[in-house]
């Protein structure tokens, strides 16, 4: 009896865990990763969602490329081949689709295999579909004006005396006030918009955002910003970002062990390093 228990107990976590498809490795349907057996929205075919547009430094990067996410330039696009070519995938055999980035975060079937697209895991966004592990943490980075004399610093003692903003709520708020720690409050504002408009009228001398947000800040919103750098100590709450998969889709274990032996091989950082350190011009802001 008491065996026969134990059976039954053992069976029922197994089935628990063969549901749960984000949380582990155990790759696709049977356990097995190799193509013919992925549980693919084409047969044969990565399907990759992603934006619409793609815009540097994630994909596409130059004037030629720009939004061409097949063009294998920009951090996530080299990202997808280079996990393509672990899985057993030729470079042929990934095929992009676009998506606007709010409607993939739903419950229901998806369009695509995984979607990339800076997406950052949540609670609330793992209660209805599933991540990959994370494949970067964004840090925390400094806007300014070209010709501002803040445009220049290389740590954080640079920016004592400097009139600082962020928007309420924000992990680039809590970094000003935690890390920086400038000698006069942080000016708070409702939204980023609102801060990139404080800065326009000379209210503060610089904002600071997440990495990924400064380089729109940059190229879309506000005309002679410069990214001054990113900040070399992380924030208390770093955003995590992630492949988005439909809700229980068994390739997310194929796909985090292929992530892993990127990390494991360096392959992760040198793409981190090409594509958002060297190439995407952010200097380092030491602590």
């Amino acid at each position: 009896m008491r065996r026969s228990f134990g059976i039954a107990l053992f069976v029922a976590f197994a089935l628990v865990a063969a549901a749960c498809g984000g949380d582990d490795s155990d790759g696709a349907s049977g356990g097995s990763c190799d193509v013919a057996d992925m549980p693919l929205v084409t047969a044969g075919t990565l399907t990759v969602g992603t934006g619409e547009p793609v815009f540097p430094p994630w994909m596409g990067v130059g004037d030629d490329f720009f939004d061409v996410p097949e063009s294998k330039t920009g951090f996530e696009g080299a990202l997808v081949y280079a996990l393509a070519a672990e899985l057993g995938f030729t470079d042929d055999q990934v095929v992009f689709t676009r998506t606007g980035f709010t409607e993939v975060i739903a419950p229901g079937t998806k369009g695509f295999d995984f979607n990339i697209q800076q997406y950052s895991i949540t609670e609330d966004r793992e209660k209805v579909v599933d991540f990959s592990d994370p494949y970067y943490t964004t840090r925390q980075a400094l806007v300014t004006f070209e010709d501002s004399p803040y445009a220049s610093v290389s740590s954080v003692d640079d920016l004592k005396d400097a009139k600082l903003g962020a928007a309420i709520g924000t992990t680039s708020l809590d970094f000003i006030e935690d890390v920086i720690k400038p000698d006069s409050d942080a000016s708070v504002y409702d939204e980023n918009v609102d801060v990139e408009s404080a800065m326009r009228a000379g209210q503060i001398d610089a904002l600071v955002v997440d990495l990924p947000a400064a380089y729109f800040v940059t190229a879309v919103q506000v005309e002679g910003s410069v990214i001054a750098g990113q900040f070399e100590a992380e924030a208390a709450a770093p955003d995590n970002y992630g492949m988005l998969f439909a809700d229980g889709n068994a390739l997310v274990g194929c796909v985090n062990d292929a992530l892993e032996v990127l990390v494991d091989n360096g392959t992760l950082q040198g793409l981190e390093d090409t594509w958002l350190t060297q190439d995407g011009g952010v200097p380092i802001i030491s602590d």
